[in-house]
């Protein structure tokens, strides 16, 4: 059995019954809404041997960032791996054989070799694309797009997703023009797509657009929200432009609300709630009982040791609610993983690492140690993933530990590069005066 798809790409053991809702699952993946999961679960119920199927789930797990999800991957690779399959399939089901296992530099270098070959491969475009974010890699969130999107056209399936992450990445390179342009074009092809409405809040977030930002975010929240496993994240991109502002009222109502308001258990969203809480704890803003179940759910987390990234967020959360085991035990996990063979041990002993010590150190009281750690991780910060915004808060603890240990120096230093890149942030005028006043003292 064999189905093609409208680019003309063969899928093994799929029918029109299987292939359906799988064309669904990766409809709803590049707009991040539905429950891709559901839809590809029923193409593997109608075809058992739809090898794409059991991949495309895999994918799905795999980048889910959780322990339990990665051993859900596992059994979908296992699953795939004896399923007659066509070369390009076959690649996949490496790809997902090393993401599965925490090797995510080596799938996303299959997933590349498969869009090199087959432009129109939107799963191996999306999910490497994914892959980079995770990985922190800039350069090829442009440039795995930029390959293939001269075989694409208006019109065809899914040219929104193809637009929306080219605009992603070219914000990330700091070409902010053309990522905007990008990215509301493919919004307005297709209204929920949450990643391109996401692509162009990057933009104003990094050109300190607060009012730009609030607006775009404001217009049409029913179609980056409804249904969406995006809709966290954008939320929190909202709340980063009130952040900025000073509007703590407006940030712990966004918080209260469509951010935490459910208390959920999936780290991805969990990552977003402890950003900015740590943000407004940084400026020393009361957040009541706040942190209190926010860590509460990170505490079962605390030992997974797979991803530095939440790891480094789990901490903010244990900080902000005063917990010292769940604290000690996230650190152990940590040194047990920078002895494994994944690409986790790297992501935790370059940046994951040290940045999670110099959040307990903040904790502390300790603001020279916060210093002395993220001083040498600042630059290489990217290779254990995220966004430019997302990473910002590394710099965000690095300037405050600087203000409050009345370092002048180092403050007007740090305040005066932020200055610079940042000219027209409240933010950033606020610790410019800070750091004035040291000089005064």
């Amino acid at each position: 059995m064999t189905v093609e798809d409208a680019f003309g790409l063969a899928f093994s053991g799929a029918t029109e019954a299987g292939f359906t809702p799988y064309s669904q699952a990766v409809r709803q993946l590049q707009c991040f809404v539905g429950d891709p999961v559901a839809s590809v679960d029923r193409a593997i119920a109608e075809n058992p041997d739809f090898v794409m199927a059991h991949v495309f789930k895999g994918y799905l797990f795999g980048l889910a960032t959780e322990r339990e999800a990665m051993a859900v991957a596992r059994a979908c690779h296992e699953a795939a791996v004896p399923l007659a399959a066509t070369t390009r399939e076959q690649a996949h089901v490496s790809a997902l054989g090393h993401l599965a296992n925490g090797r995510w530099h080596q799938a996303a270098g299959i997933l590349e070799g498969i869009a090199t070959d087959f432009p129109l491969d939107a799963v191996a475009l999306q999910v490497g694309h994914q892959i980079d974010f995770f990985t922190g890699n800039a350069r090829m969130l442009r440039d795995r797009i930029a390959r293939a999107l001269p075989s694409w056209r208006s019109g065809m399936p899914g040219y929104h997703a193809i637009l929306g992450m080219q605009a992603f990445g070219f914000e990330e390179m700091g070409d902010y023009i053309r990522a905007e342009k990008l990215g509301r074009t493919a919004v307005e092809i297709e209204p929920r797509d949450g990643w391109a409405q996401h692509a162009v809040a990057h933009v104003m977030e990094m050109q300190s657009r607060q009012r730009d930002g609030i607006a775009w975010m404001r217009a049409n929240p029913e179609a980056w929200t409804k249904e969406s496993f995006l809709k966290v994240h954008n939320w929190w991109h909202l709340a980063l432009f009130h952040y900025d502002l000073g509007e703590t009222d407006e940030v712990l109502a966004l918080y209260d609300g469509p951010i935490y308001g459910a208390r959920s258990t999936l780290a991805l969203n969990m990552v977003d709630a402890s950003a900015i809480l740590w943000r407004l704890y940084l400026g020393g803003v009361d957040v009541g009982d706040r942190w209190t179940p926010l860590a509460a759910n990170w505490e079962p987390k605390a030992g997974a040791g797979n991803y530095a990234f939440n790891d480094a967020h789990a901490m903010m959360a244990f900080v902000g609610a005063g917990l010292g085991a769940p604290a000690r035990t996230l650190l152990e996990a940590q040194r047990e993983a920078m002895h494994g063979s994944d690409d986790n041990a790297a992501f935790t002993t370059d940046v994951g690492h040290p940045l999670t010590l110099a959040i307990k150190a903040f904790g502390e009281g300790n603001y020279t140690e916060v210093m002395r750690l993220i001083g040498p991780i600042r630059a290489i910060a990217h290779r254990f993933g995220g966004s430019h915004a997302q990473r910002d808060v590394i710099d965000l603890t690095l300037i405050e530990a600087a203000l409050r240990t009345g370092d002048g120096a180092r403050a007007r230093a740090l305040t005066a590069e932020r200055s610079m890149a940042r000219p027209d942030s409240p933010l950033s005028r606020l610790f410019s005066r800070r750091s004035d006043d040291l000089s005064e003292n």
